[in-house]
């Protein structure tokens, strides 16, 4: 479990009757893996004897059946102070991301100037409205992602992209860093197909990029346009990383390869906000919580 000096639900209780035994064993590794000098590859093998292959997808068959209600939600953004469900005002766009842990992976994008709110949730799997234990059991098929909303007058999809690719090492499947599971998958599920069309084109372009660095291939999950249902996460996980008595955890972790450029791909922030905010690797969340305006990019 991420422990905080939060309140979160203890790992072995009871969720859509699931009781999700040795969860809290999986995100105990996070602190241990260090100090026991195993890395992410022998922490995974260790992991998948004893508690069976998390790089699975479970079918729609055997998926938890999950509940008809809609996960509540605060009403306002803890930092932007924007509405962070539907409707939005027509001038915003949206899409849904994962690269990994949802804490640190939202600070990234609401941090964004012209992101209107943002919020994390569950998306590309089979259970309707599931709750975080029963994503985190694996039974579900979804992994953790957030919503972005931005207004495409200040920044484009290209920078969200941009930051979207540098922030985390797509090449993992099923795991990002030390967290190991189906749900924690790099993915990407646009809105529209002017998105899908502007996805593709990145993950090309990075592919490239990251090949002649030595990377292997992506493995990032891409949906069709508008095909994918975003399911809210539970209210505490919202903005989490801005809130008193957060622990500062992100398991991301940034290749340090840029984005290269690509036929579609301009930038609408000058160069300096990707070079004093961008990710970094060992670090996507050491930044303060607020928005950056743009006064400070000039």
């Amino acid at each position: 479990l991420r422990s905080s000096s939060l309140s979160l639900p203890r790992a072995s209780s009871l969720q859509g009757g699931v009781r999700l035994s040795g969860f809290r064993a999986s995100r105990r590794s996070r602190a241990t893996t260090t100090r026991a000098g195993l890395d992410a590859d022998s922490m995974n093998s260790l992991m998948a004897l004893l508690m069976g292959d998390k790089s699975a997808l479970v079918t729609k068959e055997k998926a938890l059946p999950g509940r008809a209600s809609k996960m509540e939600v605060p009403e306002k953004h803890f930092v932007t102070g924007n509405t962070m469900e539907q409707p939005f005002p027509s001038n915003l766009e949206h899409c849904v991301f994962g690269s990994g842990c949802f804490w640190g992976s939202e600070k990234a994008a609401w941090r964004m100037p012209g992101v209107w709110s943002s919020s994390v949730g569950y998306a590309g799997g089979f259970t309707p409205n599931p709750t975080y234990e029963e994503v985190c059991s694996g039974q579900t098929g979804h992994t953790e992602v957030y919503q972005v909303v931005w207004d495409p007058e200040i920044v484009g999809f290209a920078d969200i992209l941009r930051i979207f690719w540098q922030s985390h090492d797509p090449t993992q499947g099923m795991r990002q860093g030390n967290d190991s599971g189906t749900q924690y998958r790099s993915a990407l599920f646009p809105a529209t197909p002017e998105q899908h069309k502007l996805v593709l084109a990145s993950k090309e372009a990075y592919q490239g990029a990251l090949s002649k660095a030595g990377f292997g291939a992506i493995t990032t999950e891409i949906g069709e346009p508008g095909a994918t249902e975003y399911y809210f996460a539970e209210g505490y996980h919202q903005q989490y990383l801005a809130k008193p008595g957060s622990r500062p955890y992100c398991s991301a972790q940034p290749t340090g390869v840029a984005m290269p450029e690509y036929a579609g791909g301009e930038c609408k922030l000058p160069e300096k906000y990707f070079e004093k905010y961008g990710p970094r690797p060992g670090c996507t969340i050491g930044f303060p919580n607020e928005q950056v305006q743009m006064d400070e990019l000039k």
